[in-house]
């Protein structure tokens, strides 16, 4: 009997312990799991290569964005299939805030374009904000007689399939925009695709090609070299770096604005709280004068607003590119 005693002791005493160690842990567990966030480096996918637009706003704003939350915001950049494999690797990330997404026009885009996606860009992504706006510009060929947009669609009416408009490919964005003025204005313009919008300006600067709508930043040193004759921005505000543009719309094409813009998205599901902390400190990023300074000088915009702002943004554009794109019966370049 006092064996069996010792014995009941004993596993009582290693019952307790182990209580005792469970419930250490859980507390350790509990404590990890309620770590602040951020509490570890964050990760910020750009689908584009290195030393793009993308890339460009993406690395001002981790830089800026990583002082403020006190850990290292890397860019990942993850170029390919037209800007979808960068989405499809972050809408299958882990939607606890350490990893973020770069969206731009292109995703919008590609959701009209293609027929199947593994992702969804509204469905699968929780919109953070919208980063910065950036400028589209309708440049002509000196030798073409216009000065205004007025005077190019006199011609180009005057001239049916007899204009041609140069793109950075089928289903960029540079040749949807041409298409919508197209659409909105009943005139007959054919369309010139190019493999990247280096060679489809330089094509327009030699004059194989009439027309673009072409990138601010990459048309304005052409424009200032006489090289190019710009007739209007394509968005719905003038351009700070070229004020004395007017606007389409201004110029007579009423409800036309087309617009390059960037934002930040989180994988769906993504807390609310670190949605909103995120939200505020990208308002923060984009006020401070020294991101603003680098912005401007590649023609691009602060333009903060709220999740639900850019959650709108990207359904419409969604809803107006597929309209454009079936309409004109545009196809992925295979």
């Amino acid at each position: 009997m006092p064996d069996q005693c010792a014995r009941d002791r004993r596993s009582h005493s290693i019952i307790v312990v182990a209580m005792v160690l469970l419930v250490s842990l859980s507390g350790i567990s509990a404590t990890a799991h309620a770590q602040p966030w951020p509490s570890r480096p964050v990760r910020l996918i750009a689908a584009s290569s290195p030393g793009s637009g993308v890339d460009l706003v993406a690395r001002v704003l981790a830089q800026k964005l990583a002082e403020q939350l006190g850990q290292q915001v890397v860019v990942d950049n993850r170029a390919g299939a037209g800007g979808n494999l960068g989405a499809e690797i972050a809408a299958r990330a882990p939607a606890d805030g350490y990893t973020l997404f770069m969206g731009t026009p292109a995703h919008a885009i590609n959701a009209a374009l293609f027929r199947k996606l593994s992702y969804d860009i509204v469905r699968d992504f929780a919109p953070v904000s919208l980063a910065t706006t950036g400028h589209y510009v309708l440049v002509v060929n000196p030798s073409v007689p216009a000065r205004s947009v007025k005077e190019f669609l006199a011609l180009a009416r005057a001239r049916p399939g007899k204009l041609n408009y140069a793109s950075a490919g089928a289903g960029n964005a540079t040749h949807l925009a041409g298409e919508l003025l197209r659409s909105m204005t009943g005139i007959d313009i054919v369309h010139v695709p190019y493999k990247g919008s280096g060679p489809a300006l330089s094509d327009v600067i030699a004059g194989h090609v009439d027309l673009m709508v072409a990138n601010l930043t990459a048309a304005m040193p052409h424009m200032k070299s006489g090289k190019l004759r710009a007739l209007a921005v394509m968005g719905s505000a003038r351009a700070s770096s070229a004020p004395e543009l007017p606007t389409i719309a201004e110029a007579g094409v009423a409800g036309y604005s087309v617009s390059a813009w960037y934002g930040v998205l989180a994988p769906a599901g993504t807390p609310l709280e670190i949605i909103s902390r995120l939200n505020g400190e990208l308002a923060k990023v984009l006020r401070h004068p020294e991101v603003r300074a680098r912005l401007a000088a590649d023609g691009a915009d602060p333009a903060p607003g709220t999740a639900a702002e850019f959650g709108r943004l990207i359904q419409a554009e969604v809803a107006v590119w597929t309209k454009v794109i079936k309409q004109a019966g545009i196809t992925p370049e295979p």
